[in-house]
Formats: C-alpha cells, sequence, structure tokens
C-alpha cells in the first residue's frame, strides 16, 4: 500500500511539471524595456511593468506586457520609443496585435519542435543573404541594425524562427495543399468577374450608437432601392465611398480576390440583377446591386499554370489558418480584455 502511494505521488508530480506554464519574462528595472513599459503605462496602466499583467493566456504558456515590450524593444530598437507619442488607442491597438502575433508564432514553434524540426546556420545564412542584397549590401544592413540599436542576433532568431514555423507548415499540413484537376476545372467554370454597383455607409471609428443610426439609415435606403428607385442615383446621392459615389456607385469587371471577403461574396453570390441585404466589412455598411457576371474568357490551357498557383496559394492560407484555429483550441488559447 505504501509502495503504491509513493508510486502515486511521483505520477502525481509528473503531470503538475508536463502542466506547468512556461515562465513569463520579467523586465528588469530602467532596462530601455522597462522604461518603455513606464512611458506606456501613464497612458495605459495595464502596462505597467512592475504588474506583469497578461495579454495571452493558454496552458502551456502566458504572454504578458513584460514579454510584448520586450518583443518590441528587441526588434525595433530606437524606433520603440515612437509607441510614447500615440494615443492610448493606437497604442494598445499595437501592443495587442503583437501579442496575439507572438502567441500564435510560440504555438507553431511549440508544434515544430515536437516533431523535432531542424533548421541548419547555413539556412539562416542563405536568408539572411538575400535580405543583404535586398537591403543594399551587408555592410549597409550591419549599419542600419547598429544605428537602431539592435542586436544581429535577434535578426537570426527571427530567422530561424520563421524557417521552422515554414518547414513545420510544409512537414505537417502540405497534403492538404494539393490541388487537382478536377478543382481545377470546378475553378475555371466558376464566373471571374463582376459588375456591381453599391451604396456605402462609413463606421470607420464610430461608437456603437452612431453605427446603429448608420444601420438604420441603411435600411431606409434599402428600402428605396428594393421599391424600385434608381440605383445608380441613390448612390450619388447617399455613398460614402470615395472611389465610386460620384459615378453610380459602379465597380466594373473586378476578379475574385480583388474586394473584401463579404463584398466579394455578395458580389458574386447575389443573382445578377438582384440586390443584397446590408453587408457589412471594415468600411461600413454597403448594399450592392450585381450588374453583370462573367466566366474566364482565355482558354483553361492558357490559365490552368496561374490558376493552380493561386489556388494552391489560398488552399495554403485556409489550412494554415484552420490548423491555428485548431492549435489554439487545444491550448485554450485566450485574448484577455483590459
Amino acid at each position: 500500500m505504501k509502495k503504491f502511494a509513493i508510486s502515486l505521488l511521483v505520477l502525481l508530480v509528473a503531470v503538475t511539471s508536463c502542466t506547468k506554464k512556461e515562465p513569463s519574462l520579467i523586465l528588469e528595472k530602467d532596462s530601455p524595456a522597462y522604461n518603455l513599459a513606464k512611458s506606456l503605462a501613464e497612458k495605459i496602466p495595464y502596462y505597467d511593468p512592475d504588474q506583469n499583467k497578461p495579454l495571452i493566456s493558454t496552458k502551456y504558456f502566458d504572454i504578458t506586457t513584460g514579454d510584448i515590450l520586450n518583443v518590441i524593444q528587441t526588434n525595433f530598437g530606437n524606433r520603440a520609443q515612437q509607441l510614447t507619442n500615440f494615443n492610448a488607442d493606437r497604442i494598445k491597438t499595437i501592443i495587442d496585435q503583437n501579442a496575439l502575433q507572438m502567441g500564435e508564432v510560440k504555438l507553431l514553434l511549440r508544434e515544430a519542435k515536437s516533431m523535432n524540426i531542424q533548421v541548419s546556420d547555413e539556412e539562416i545564412d542563405s536568408l539572411i543573404n538575400e535580405r543583404y542584397i535586398r537591403d543594399g549590401g551587408k555592410e549597409r544592413f550591419m549599419s542600419w541594425l547598429q544605428n537602431n540599436n539592435i542586436e544581429y542576433e535577434t535578426v537570426r532568431n527571427d530567422t530561424r524562427d520563421g524557417i521552422m514555423i515554414e518547414k513545420y507548415v510544409d512537414t505537417a499540413l502540405s497534403k492538404d495543399f494539393e490541388v487537382t484537376d478536377d478543382d481545377l476545372m470546378e475553378n475555371y467554370k466558376q464566373d471571374k468577374y463582376a459588375t456591381v454597383r453599391h451604396i456605402l455607409l462609413k463606421t470607420q471609428g464610430l461608437d456603437d450608437s452612431s453605427k446603429v443610426a448608420k444601420y438604420q439609415e441603411m435600411e431606409a435606403i434599402l428600402k428605396r432601392a428594393n421599391a424600385g428607385e434608381d440605383f445608380a442615383a441613390l448612390a450619388n446621392e447617399y455613398s460614402e465611398d470615395p472611389g465610386s459615389s460620384k459615378n453610380g456607385g459602379l465597380y466594373e469587371n473586378f476578379t475574385r480576390g480583388r474586394m473584401v471577403k463579404p463584398f466579394e461574396d455578395a458580389s458574386f453570390g447575389v443573382p445578377v440583377g438582384e440586390i443584397s441585404d446590408i453587408v457589412e466589412t471594415s468600411y461600413g455598411y454597403h448594399i450592392i446591386k450585381v450588374i453583370e457576371r462573367k466566366p474566364e474568357e482565355k482558354p483553361f490551357e492558357e490559365v490552368k499554370d496561374s490558376m493552380k498557383a493561386k489556388l494552391e496559394q489560398d488552399k495554403r492560407n485556409q489550412v494554415y489558418d484552420d490548423n491555428l484555429e485548431k492549435l489554439k483550441k487545444k491550448a485554450n488559447f485566450k485574448v484577455i480584455e483590459y
């Protein structure tokens, strides 16, 4: 009985050690990152480095304010101080975006390491050499790093992580990138070009009550359009889209992938001649009248290779996003509200 109790204790210790989170970074007092955090905390107290509060939580690790501000200071050097010139909303957006990206990268690297994916010094050197060429040579690049107080080792580490994630994606997910001949033919037969008229009421920067007012305004415009009023005239009068409002809201012969997805979905999904319901995008509220759609005009063999490359890239992006969402769910990935 005593022996069983000891074995159980060992098992509990093993389980506890396996589920223990990675430690978060605590900023050293008076370091550049600490001082940056103190300055930002004057506008957003949540960033106080002495409290080191979480921005992302997972069962494997947390991303704290200290982690992010250290990464920003390390990657941007002297330029990191520009953050202090921004208003609180913009600072929060930048910090939150960096925290989300860091959390996603750590999840992907964790998977890559679990598959024992390796990156050689030669691979890192090769990619950095390509950057030298783009940036005007090694001497100029190294001078830029020095002037901005950025360590060369930071560049190597970021390059290694990027290669490792790319290898993980190619190793673990590549079978799902395949595009068959049936996929190509199905895609070829789809409509490729759309011509629409649309009306936009912008919502960027508006508070919730103002958005409700805009939505109600769009409902009234949609009612008039559905009752038979001239859509182009309504667009000229009400649309807040500077690119088309004085042209009856017209966008001609645009291809798939050119517009934001909700707008594209309506443009290629609503029957020709009909008007969509209210469509929300990052720009605001739209109503869309589909004027015409056309299939690909070039012969299949002429567009096959370019079509295949695009479909493979689209599949790669979708598979990558789907896999990342699975990893987040598995890790209990949570963005902290503050």
